[in-house]
């Protein structure tokens, strides 16, 4: 399968590390210009110098209007626009506070709505567009853990769907690919503040895979090459037909079908 980006041009939102730098590398392996996107410059040139390939970056934190018009107005052209901004984190659910709840739903949700209707706009006036929306197993089986990080990431689900009706027919594709759990730096905090602290790092993973992700059939953590592959495919011309959808790449965790 040959997928060939080039003359497109992709922004992808968070990817300085983890799942978003995977991404960028993927769409920058296929010949797309990719823009790179966080909140410290530092960090986004940091990640700029180490990929391969055309790529720039804009440092805005796009979960505020102000610093997603900044994106816009630094890069008013995108073909390609990959929503993959997140935060995550645990706390009991009776704890999680009405400011906890608001960040969340800012981060995971608002930023990519803005984000959609200033790009939505052009992309369907040349007939071509892609709009993937990095969601999260945690949408569909939602952890007692972080039930705040679950409901922002149902909520991207009907963000996808809803963008996707209002693209019908005008050859935008607009999608959710849902991530099971992913071996990031990030991650790997998270693990560590659920099982033993002193455990060596496979030893922690798979502790944490038997007690909170059991469901897993493949019983490791999804490298983020993996999701970026889903994500590349989604974005290239041969996913023409496959819009409204929520992509899984979850290591089999969903034991449900889809609506």
């Amino acid at each position: 399968m040959n997928i060939d980006l080039t003359g497109k041009t992709a922004l992808v939102t968070g990817s300085t590390q983890g799942i978003g730098l995977a991404i960028a590398q993927g769409l920058a392996a296929s010949g797309a210009r990719v823009v790179i996107n966080g909140r410290n410059r530092d960090k986004v040139d940091e990640a700029v110098a180490t990929l391969d390939g055309d790529i720039t970056g804009v440092a805005a934190d796009v979960a505020t209007a102000e610093g997603a018009h900044t994106v816009h107005d630094q890069q008013p052209h995108v073909d390609i626009l990959v929503n993959n901004l997140g935060i995550f984190g645990a706390v009991p659910a009776r704890e999680i506070t009405d400011e906890q709840w608001r960040t969340y739903f800012e981060v995971n949700v608002l930023a990519a709505a803005r984000l959609i209707r200033l790009y939505l706009p052009s992309m369907v006036e040349r007939g071509w567009g892609r709009i993937l929306q990095i969601a999260s197993d945690s949408a569909v089986v939602i952890p007692e853990e972080m039930i705040h990080y679950g409901v922002s990431k149902t909520a991207l689900l009907a963000l996808s769907r809803g963008f996707a009706k209002d693209a019908a027919g005008s050859g935008v594709t607009v999608n959710s690919v849902i991530a099971g759990p992913t071996h990031t730096a990030g991650v790997e905090d998270f693990v560590y503040q659920l099982v033993d602290k002193e455990l060596p790092w496979d030893e922690a993973q798979r502790e944490f895979m038997r007690r909170h992700r059991p469901q897993s059939l493949i019983q490791r953590l999804i490298e983020p090459e993996e999701i970026a592959n889903m994500v590349t495919y989604l974005a290239s011309p041969l996913a023409t037909a496959t819009t409204g959808g929520a992509l899984r790449v979850d290591g089999g965790y969903i034991d449900s079908v889809l609506p």
